[in-house]
């Protein structure tokens, strides 16, 4: 087994475009409606549907703030490369890089357009 996590979405090419960008990863569908998206081992890393297409009684409501009790957590191993992403696109930061030595690895948290939190951490025994 292994995660597939589907987050809901107002614009998905929009929020897949900026997905590749900040994080790196690259189309494997395309559209308006879903998105899948690899690393650069061709592996899924997230889904994205869009909020209003078809019916999915569980997928949540977009109008109440979006992952409460969720972080979207990725480990990298070009986390210096991800925080000059980060940088470049002036995207949300929430916690700048930090130590974390308790999982003995770098990370830093920030906001995507939608209001996800998301979590990029080095790989562990990074520091």
């Amino acid at each position: 087994m292994r995660p597939q996590p589907l987050i809901a979405v107002h614009d998905v090419e929009y929020s897949s475009k900026w997905y590749q960008h900040v994080l790196g990863s690259k189309s494997n569908h395309g559209g308006a409606e879903y998105e899948q998206l690899l690393n650069e081992q061709d592996e899924m890393i997230l889904q994205l549907h869009q909020w209003e297409a078809h019916h999915h009684p569980y997928l949540g409501d977009p109008n109440i703030s979006k992952g409460n009790g969720v972080l979207l957590w990725f480990e990298t191993s070009d986390f210096d490369a991800l925080v000059e992403r980060l940088n470049h696109h002036h995207v949300e930061i929430l916690e700048t890089v930090k130590v974390n030595t308790n999982a003995n690895h770098r990370e830093v948290w920030f906001k995507d357009p939608g209001g996800y939190v998301i979590v990029v951490a080095s790989q562990y025994g990074d520091i």
